[in-house]
């Protein structure tokens, strides 16, 4: 049991980082051929992690098939943690208030993934 809910948080920080390297590569060819606005970039930016976070939430619970909430939670947990981490280490610096709310949002975002991944393929317990 423990073993299959940390496959699914692992794959679902493997799918989280993954959409969000590949929509930072799409966003950089994007500003580089067209003229898109700095304003619009934070915008776009949040979208994409909240969608991201929400899939790989979603992944965490198809995969962990038990206790979506904590999976999902733990998802956008990790996710947190990791980005406050680079953050502070590499930069010297804590989260604003808005990079704090920001994060609350994906967090939830990944926490209702996990619980609709969980619950998307029906009663499948285990006997």
């Amino acid at each position: 049991m423990r073993r299959q809910l940390f496959h699914g948080l692992l794959f679902g920080w493997i799918v989280v980082l993954s959409l969000i390297l590949v929509s930072s590569i799409i966003i950089a060819f994007l500003l580089r051929v067209t003229s898109l606005e700095e304003s619009l970039l934070s915008w776009i930016a949040l979208v994409i992690g909240i969608l991201s976070l929400f899939v790989g939430g979603l992944i965490s619970g198809l995969k962990g098939k038990t206790k979506g909430w904590i999976i999902g939670g733990l998802t956008g947990v990790g996710f947190t943690v990791f980005t406050f981490l680079v953050q502070y280490l590499g930069y010297q610096q804590g989260f604003s208030l808005e990079q704090t709310l920001h994060h609350l949002g994906y967090i939830f975002a990944a926490l209702a993934g996990g619980v609709i991944g969980v619950n998307i393929l029906g009663d499948t317990r285990e006997s």
